[in-house]
């Protein structure tokens, strides 16, 4: 390259790129008009430790100006989001200055990106960014111009410097610059003393330019050391709890390099030469960090950062410092351009390093440095006989994991085979003695004993399920409902398990081996009258706050909540259905499904204390079938339809409905106005219809989010009512309300009932506290009552006491004594009951009753309240 030719160096994918501007070769009798820009890729060889150029390009531009090249960078494109290098090119004319950005795609084309005019030239801080973008300061103002925009833009503040331009998460593209401290109004610059002008004088600022946005200086170092610093770079910067955490390093003007932690500065360094201008990082193989810092003099030095900020290495005569992977091991090195007059090719002196294991340098025979090469193979062949150590103890660890995760699998899966076998009264095949071999080398234990006659206490958990009778199960059906799969189960009214207590469960038939065949799902419970004058769901809800702590021995789920029961003249004409929900979507992923319909559900009977005891029981309900195929076809679809201004969906329908849908109870009062608008806007503008199968709840037909809707509307009196609201979400919620309040007078009142009415709780709190008293009385007077049944006993076993006149037996001394032993007897009789002790297994089933008594009554009062 001749002398006097400009030239530009950048790295690039491990690439070193020449940009050369230059003229063409002079042709006789044809005017030199033309100024070509001449890029060469250039790669290192590791066999001949030189640069060897592998492509190169052109890009031609008229010559009728002065051209050159401002600077150069690897910037994103933001149409493509790829990282491409870019150039920025003058051309100075008499009146006016034009810059125009060239882009460098991989095939050696020039692309220009955008051009501007100025009638001033670019000296201070410009920087290229994404976008790409330029950024320039001039008369201490801040301007920039991007691709998307094509228009010069400028920044409302002034600044004397422009120490950083980079991305920083959540702000976008932030420059950091130097400017006049803006002191408070209270403070008197005039007052201050000469060194606190010099540090309070300046600050560092954060500029946003996407978003406008100011950042303050102190997120990055503190304000004293705004005068001094000279130049920024930004290692790593994140968000934690909307607070933004930096670490960078900088270069004061005292020649001192200095890392900043979060704001706080961490070390300082001692700079070798004076008149630091730039800094930037590369990561050695090792991990280690190294700040590459340049000087105005030509001069470089790196700091390695360990323990403390220390000068590694230092270098004169530089001409470029480039940072990238250029001998293609995985990790940066350094490439250091040397200046040398009498050397006039490209890339001819050089320096690669990393400080470690890499240093290659221009000049240097290779051939005959074998000890060198020898050593290092040996070092490299030692250093992959340790990674294979470490990679074999890994797979050593994972195949561990693995065994233990499918042991753990194969364990859950035979529990759940066992579980199924269980509920329907199959033998239960335990695992071969070849498994039991294998699991025992495993140091697996088996819960079972492989024995002939169990214990008495598994033979008596194992017969709970016989004393469920047989016919229980009226009907068993499924529906899809959206997303949901709602699968009901009808009991029979001879059914006697504990209505509060009843949950389904649903359990894969097949063998999925990276799954659990439980399926989870949510449980809800419907009571439904002959007459189909009442309808009510009751779901899972939420524990009213603790007043005292309540004895629970049995841990209940939260899906088997203590329901209210209703009074006795609507229970005894019921029929209840139990309906379990849950999501559709997960089990279509197997295209063909076989549930298990398990229910659960509490045994009562009565002790001979006169307590009640209660045992849990699993039964078996039947098995639906689900598949993809059925799905499509609609076979398990809710079918609502109008006939003669009703809906005609089956009882399975309206149950699955229901059941798929959130409940809202709401108390209106009005007391000026009747509230018939209320009938009038659910036939009229909801366009609903009552069901053919149970007339008090209507079903919602208009078109949009609302259809689906299941309203029940009744009049307590005319001023008066309570509307239940059964509803996919809470959107389909508010949409009705906001319709209904447009109808209803402005003097009524809406108020959002917890659950049910008010008199109906008001009848069951009634009913629960004289359950809770009887409890008591028959807890506490049992003991008494035997211990009053054994002295009788004793009485009349012992000697005959006669039932004389009190006046006859003391006129005799025989009578005397003989009053005198019945005295006694009665004293012995008091003393004896009131030192009566209790069994602990007796008093533990006491307490339990009472304290699920007064759970139920508080439960209540709760949802009063």
């Amino acid at each position: 390259m001749l002398l006097g030719e400009q030239e530009q160096f950048l790295s690039y994918n491990g690439e070193v790129l020449v940009f050369q501007l230059s003229k063409p070769k002079h042709v006789e009798g044809v005017a030199d008009k033309t100024m070509n820009l001449c890029v060469r890729r250039m790669v290192f060889n590791r066999e001949t430790k030189m640069f060897v150029q592998k492509s190169s390009g052109a890009f031609s531009m008229h010559a009728n100006s002065k051209i050159e090249m401002v600077c150069c960078s690897c910037t994103t494109d933001s149409r493509t989001g790829i990282v491409l290098p870019c150039i920025l090119m003058k051309k100075k004319k008499r009146n006016s200055i034009k810059y125009l950005l060239l882009l460098l795609r991989s095939s050696n084309q020039f692309e220009q990106s955008f051009h501007f005019k100025l009638d001033y030239e670019l000296k201070e801080d410009i920087r290229l960014f994404a976008g790409p973008s330029v950024l320039w300061r001039h008369a201490n103002k801040l301007f920039y111009i991007s691709s998307n925009t094509c228009v010069v833009q400028s920044a409302p503040f002034q600044l004397s410097s422009i120490v950083w331009t980079g991305e920083i998460v959540g702000e976008g593209t932030v420059i950091l610059g130097i400017r006049t401290a803006c002191l408070p109004e209270s403070e008197d610059t005039d007052k201050l003393s000469i060194s606190d002008r010099a540090i309070w004088g300046s600050e560092l600022f954060g500029y946003a330019i996407q978003t406008q946005k100011m950042l303050t200086g102190t997120c990055f170092m503190p304000h004293a050391y705004s005068r001094v610093v000279s130049s920024v770079y930004i290692c790593k910067n994140e968000r934690l709890k909307k607070q933004l955490r930096v670490s960078l390093v900088a270069i004061t003007h005292k020649n001192q390099l200095i890392w900043f932690q979060n704001g706080l500065p961490k070390g300082v360094c001692e700079l070798p030469f004076k008149k630091p201008c730039s800094v930037k990082t590369a990561v050695t193989r090792s991990n280690d960090l190294l700040f590459v810092v340049s000087f105005a003099c030509g001069n470089s030095c790196v700091v390695q950062r360990r323990d403390s900020l220390q000068v590694a290495s230092k270098w004169q005569k530089v001409k470029s410092v480039l940072v990238d992977d250029f001998i293609g091991s995985g990790s940066e090195q350094l490439l250091l351009l040397f200046k040398d007059d009498s050397n006039t090719e490209v890339l001819s002196t050089f320096k690669i390093t990393d400080l470690e294991a890499v240093n290659y340098a221009s000049g240097i025979s290779y051939k005959h440095d074998v000890p060198a090469a020898e050593g290092l193979q040996e070092n490299g062949f030692l250093t992959v006989q340790a990674l294979e150590t470490r990679l074999q103890a890994g797979f050593t660890s994972v195949r561990e994991l693995q065994q233990h995760l499918k042991l753990k699998q194969k364990v859950i899966l035979e529990s759940c085979r066992a579980l199924i076998n269980l509920v329907e009264e199959r033998t239960h095949i335990l695992p071969n003695a070849r498994e039991k071999t294998f699991s025992c080398k495993e140091g697996l234990v088996s819960l079972w004993d492989d024995v002939e006659n169990p214990p008495h206490s598994l033979r008596k958990e194992t017969s709970l399920a016989s004393e469920v009778p047989d016919h229980f199960t009226e009907k068993l059906w499924q529906r899809v409902v959206g997303d949901s799969l709602v699968v009901g189960v009808k009991l029979t009214e001879s059914f006697s398990v504990s209505l509060s207590d009843v949950s389904l469960s649903l359990v894969m038939d097949q063998d999925f081996p990276s799954i659990s065949p439980i399926i989870k799902c949510q449980s809800k419970i419907i009571k439904l009258n002959k007459a189909f004058s009442a309808l009510e769901v009751s779901s899972c809800q939420i524990e009213p706050p603790p007043k005292k702590m309540k004895l629970d021995l049995h841990n209940k789920n939260d899906l088997k909540a203590e329901f209210p029961k209703r009074p006795s003249g609507v229970q005894q004409d019921s029929a209840k259905t139990v309906i379990a929900v849950t999501s559709l979507s997960p089990l279509l992923a197997f295209h063909r499904v076989c549930c298990a319909v398990l229910l659960h559900g509490k045994k009562q009977k009565h002790g001979n204390d006169g307590l009640q005891e209660s045992k849990m029981v699993t039964v078996l309900c039947g098995k639906i079938l689900l598949s993809l195929e059925d799905i499509s076809n609609g076979r398990f679809s809710v079918n609502m339809l109008r006939d003669n201004s009703y809906c005609t969906g089956a009882l399975e329908d309206i149950l699955a409905v229901l059941a798929a849908s959130v409940r809202f109870t709401f108390q209106i009062m009005s007391s000026d106005c009747t509230l018939t608008p209320v009938n009038s806007w659910l036939l009229g503008k909801m366009e609903c219809t009552p069901f053919k199968e149970c007339h008090d709840n209507i079903f919602c037909h208009k078109a949009g989010n609302v259809y689906g809707t299941v309203f029940n509307w009744s009049l307590k009196n005319p001023f008066e009512g309570v509307l239940t609201i059964f509803c996919r979400n809470l959107t389909v919620l508010f949409q009705c309300l906001h319709s209904l309040l447009r109808v209803l007078p402005p003097s009524c009142n809406v108020k959002l009932l917890r659950s049910g009415r008010k008199g109906v709780l008001t009848e069951e709190l009634a009913l629960a506290l004289q359950k809770e008293m009887l409890i008591l009385k028959s807890s506490f007077f049992s003991k008494e009552r035997k211990a009053e049944n054994s002295l009788t006993w004793e009485n009349e076993a012992g000697e005959k006491i006669s039932n004389a006149p009190l006046a006859s037996l003391l006129d005799t001394v025989e009578g005397v004594q003989q009053f005198r032993k019945k005295f006694q007897k009665e004293q012995e009789q008091s003393v004896l009951s009131m030192n009566q002790t209790m069994n602990g297994a007796l008093y533990q089933r006491i307490a339990l009753k009472i304290a699920e008594a007064q759970l139920s009554s508080d439960m209540i009062v709760w949802r009063l309240s």
